[in-house]
């Protein structure tokens, strides 16, 4: 959600805040602001620029200056309207403390109201205000001590936070605490970073601490402080991230969704082949699971739902798929199932909390996540890694299909480890995936049918996806692109459901994309097309090369290259992703930026 972004060092800290801050705009978000402490002309003087809107804004109100330290924030409205005076930084009545705030303080009202009685003055709607009055109270206390001030101001706080301070009188450090929200810390040479996202960052340095619940930094040019907010030293150890920046640039494309769709046959292979180091990390006692459950959201959650047809059919166990902020509202069961939590980010906060839940009944955890370092990793007992590379686009494309690949790889190794399929049942799955990223590469290369029925699409206002077997999370997931980016009101549906109400919806102004794989399933969908045509939808199927007869039901077909049909969600979802991504083009819609969304989710 919201983004984070501080500097400390020998650069003009504004052109740093700013880059830097345009490298979270994917994170989603309605105004932006900054803060810096002036070290030429006005020295001492704390300048706050605030605008609503896109960051293009806020650059349009910087005059030059001279700043060598500084905080920014994009903020996503939760407490007040998208306007200036409820963006980020805020500041203290006396305007010597600036706070940039990620998360949600639950007990604001209570605070604000013990501040008001004591003088203070508000002027946002925001829970966020109340910190920088907090820490300039304390201030005072405590003799002028900013990093104690804090340390004793978040113990206050209840909820959720990662904020970053900075006061007029100490021009050569930032402070920042982290509970339940995201924070990086980053060093350069000379020169120290703070930001939500590394992707913020990787311009300058590619060495990260990724900070943990109940931690306060203070960050300085020359070295970084790290201790527990209730008392004593922390020890991290440096991360590497091997992103380059290229990686998080458009590369020519219109935009990082097409430019991510595109990644997927390199983001798939990276995916087969970095699994080979993950096997050996599988402690053995995985394989003694009597039930399985997966935990995710959105579109995580679809891959877990494609992972549980593989869980049980390469392991023989029974397996459950749960939403995250469900799970941790359900009654504990005796099951001792082997938890696995999807997250792309590593920092969804309901999947974050759903895997603390499952730790405190003493279940074994594992985490699939893409992004090294992330607040998953240490929640759980065992992470397996994605590397998909930075995916900046709000819309999932190649991190879906990794998560779809780490789910055929887990689930047949697992089931490899139980003695429930053999060693060549093995081979043959990972040759099958090999063949599956071909025929990804196979749809990225003939794009222009695709185009086509895009541009017919773009005319709908409500459109139904139909699935069976593995194929009905698929179904979810294209119904969940097309509306998250072309704002078509689109339906996920298990397609033998829809005489149970939704054929009540059908017209001929209601497309029908029909998933269709040369399975058990096949027969079935050829009825399913042939009700929606009986009642006058246009259907397009998706389907194999080389299936003649489904032209026989409908005249609108796309072909993917045929794989076996267990694979086929990797392809069809390629397929799905690119369908949405033309429509939405032709449609005019902000595709990588759509309303109201944003691509990490660290509040519940």
């Amino acid at each position: 959600m919201c983004g984070i972004v501080g500097y400390v060092g020998h650069r003009e800290a504004t052109d740093v805040l700013i880059e830097a801050l345009k490298r979270l705009e994917y994170r989603g978000y309605d105004s932006s602001g900054l803060a810096t402490l002036s070290t030429g002309r006005g020295k001492g003087r704390l300048r706050v620029l605030k605008s609503p809107g896109y960051i293009s804004a806020l650059e349009k109100r910087i005059k030059t200056g001279s700043s060598r330290i500084g905080i920014s924030h994009t903020r996503w409205a939760t407490h007040g309207v998208p306007n200036e005076v409820n963006a980020h930084p805020h500041m203290d009545g006396e305007q010597n403390v600036a706070v940039v705030h990620n998360g949600i303080i639950d007990n604001h009202l209570a605070l604000k109201r013990e501040l008001a009685r004591k003088g203070h003055e508000f002027l946002s709607q925001t829970d966020t205000e109340v910190i920088p009055h907090l820490i300039s109270e304390e201030y005072r206390h405590n003799g002028g001590n900013l990093f104690e001030a804090v340390r004793e101001v978040v113990k206050r706080l209840k909820g959720s936070y990662a904020i970053v301070v900075l006061h007029r009188d100490h021009p050569d450090i930032l402070v920042c605490a982290r509970e339940k929200s995201p924070l990086v810390l980053g060093t350069g040479v000379n020169e120290g970073f703070i930001a939500s996202d590394v992707t913020a960052l990787l311009r300058y340095t590619n060495r990260f601490i990724f900070m943990e619940d109940g931690e306060i930094a203070k960050v300085a040019a020359d070295g970084i402080h790290i201790e527990k907010i209730s008392g004593g030293t922390v020890a991290h150890e440096w991360t590497r991230v091997d992103w380059s920046l290229e990686d998080a640039e458009k590369g020519g494309f219109k935009h990082f969704m097409i430019k991510e769709i595109f990644e997927q046959p390199r983001s798939l292979h990276q995916s087969q082949t970095g699994w080979r180091s993950d096997e050996n990390s599988i402690p053995a006692d995985l394989a003694t699971a009597r039930i399985i459950r997966i935990v995710a959201c959105g579109t995580s959650y679809h891959a877990g739902m494609v992972g549980r047809y593989l869980f049980e059919k390469f392991t023989g166990l029974p397996t459950i798929v749960s939403m995250a902020s469900e799970y941790r509202f359900a009654d504990a069961t005796s099951d001792d199932p082997l938890m696995i939590f999807i997250t792309q980010s590593g920092e969804t906060l309901d999947t974050i909390m759903a895997a603390r839940e499952a730790r405190s009944r003493g279940l074994k955890t594992v985490a699939i996540t893409n992004v090294v370092g992330s607040t998953i990793t240490r929640e759980t007992d065992l992470t397996l890694y994605m590397r998909s590379g930075p995916e900046i686009g709000v819309a999932a494309s190649k991190t879906f299909t990794s998560q779809l690949m780490m789910m055929y790889l887990f689930s047949s190794y697992l089931g490899y480890r139980m003695g429930y399929i053999k060693r060549d049942d093995l081979n043959s799955i990972k040759e099958h995936l090999r063949h599956t990223i071909r025929s990804v590469e196979g749809i990225l290369n003939n794009t222009g049918p695709i185009r086509e029925m895009a541009e017919w699409f773009s005319g709908s206002s409500s459109a139904f996806f139909l699935g069976r077997y593995v194929n009905y999370p698929a179904a979810l997931e294209g119904a969940l692109k097309m509306k998250e980016i072309s704002y078509i009101h689109s339906e996920g549906y298990p397609a033998g459901e829809l005489k149970h109400g939704p054929l009540a919806l059908l017209t001929e102004k209601t497309p029908i994309v029909a998933l269709v794989a040369g399975d058990h399933t096949y027969e079935k969908m050829l009825g399913n097309i042939g009700e929606c045509s009986a009642r006058g939808s246009p259907v397009v199927a998706i389907a194999p090369d080389g299936d003649v007869e489904i032209g026989r039901y409908t005249d609108r077909v796309l072909h993917y290259p045929r794989v076996d049909p267990l694979f086929s969600p990797i392809p069809i979802s390629v397929l799905l992703q690119l369908l949405a991504y033309y429509t939405a083009d032709h449609r005019g819609c902000p595709i990588d930026k759509p309303r109201n969304l944003a691509k990490s989710v660290t509040v519940e």
